[in-house]
């Protein structure tokens, strides 16, 4: 016969044993929402196909502070990083939502509009979109952002708004499908 504290030991080895074999490859906190075997990303700037040239620079820097932020890659600025989020503005636009009675805009909305893919070092397309094609390695991203100029507000304020909403979609789509 066992003694009481040797079954209590036993019991509690055989315990740690199987709970530890069914659990090998389980993540969990935020890096559960991420895919596996990524450690860094390589996000150039963004290329922008508008006149307003600072958009690219200023959607670079949000998706780095995003990522950092959000996700368990640490951003570098080697390309040969496990991965490369690439990133092309592909228009602004501004129009206007309300006028006064002299014709002189009252409010008006700033539009951004990305392509993004994020690929991994080999090709492999990382960021998943159950509508795109499979054909196409880039995902369209939209974001507006309302202003008002009698309030002191200005294009610029809009923009840098819907540049940060932006940066939190695409890396809110890096996340891996349930």
């Amino acid at each position: 016969m066992t003694s009481p504290k040797t079954a209590r030991c036993l019991l509690l080895v055989a315990a740690q044993m199987i709970l530890s074999a069914g659990c090998a490859s389980y993540q969990f906190g935020s890096e559960a929402l991420f895919p596996i075997g990524v450690r860094t990303v390589h996000i150039p700037i963004a290329r922008n196909e508008t006149y307003r040239h600072d958009l690219g620079p200023r959607l670079t820097d949000a998706l780095v502070e995003e990522v950092e932020r959000r996700t368990p890659y640490k951003v570098v600025s080697n390309p040969n990083a496990d991965t490369v989020l690439r990133c092309n503005i592909t228009s602004e636009t501004k129009s206007v939502l309300t006028e006064s009675s002299s014709d002189d805009p009252r409010a008006l909305d700033a539009a951004i509009s990305v392509s993004a893919s994020w690929m991994s070092r080999d090709g492999q397309a990382l960021m998943q979109n159950s509508v795109a094609s499979l054909e196409n390695d880039t995902i369209g991203f939209s974001q507006s952002a309302r202003f008002v100029p009698e309030a002191g507000q200005s294009i610029d304020l809009a923009d840098q708004a819907a540049i940060e909403l932006l940066a939190q979609r695409i890396v809110s789509q890096m996340e891996s499908r349930w």
